[in-house]
């Protein structure tokens, strides 16, 4: 094995953001994209006051949330009939495939660490404008 293409150790420090097809701006963290992961993307996601993500789904890879601080409201299902509030402390999982929503009704903001089975973080994201205004702005 060439020693350029041997897997090495990275340290991601989550100081530049990018703006996710779900309408939220992620930190940088961990990816295909940063340091060529194979399985899993991790990252920080910090969601403003008042502010909410479009309905879509991840086509191809299951998700699990780790709310640090605040609390998010998600809605989930085919017609986001389902309703949960993930307060800090707890994790959250969405399976691939999963339409869902979700926003930050309060007043503080809201912080989580998301990881994904997908490297890419963009790539199986899927927007649902149709299912947008089945909750309340």
């Amino acid at each position: 094995m060439d020693v350029t293409s041997k897997p090495t150790c990275h340290i991601v420090r989550p100081n530049h953001a990018y703006d996710g097809k779900q309408g939220l701006s992620y930190f940088q963290g961990v990816a295909a994209e940063t340091v060529g992961a194979k399985g899993i993307c991790m990252h920080l996601l910090t969601i403003p006051p008042g502010v909410r993500a479009k309905a879509h789904l991840h086509e191809a890879h299951e998700t699990a949330i780790y709310m640090l601080s605040g609390e998010a409201h998600t809605w989930y299902g085919d017609r986001l009939e389902h309703h949960v509030i993930v307060h800090a402390g707890e994790l959250f999982y969405i399976p691939a495939g999963v339409p869902h929503l979700p926003a930050n009704l309060s007043s503080t903001p809201c912080t989580a660490i998301i990881a994904r089975t997908d490297p890419n973080e963009q790539e199986s994201v899927v927007l649902l404008p149709e299912l947008d205004a089945l909750v309340p702005a």
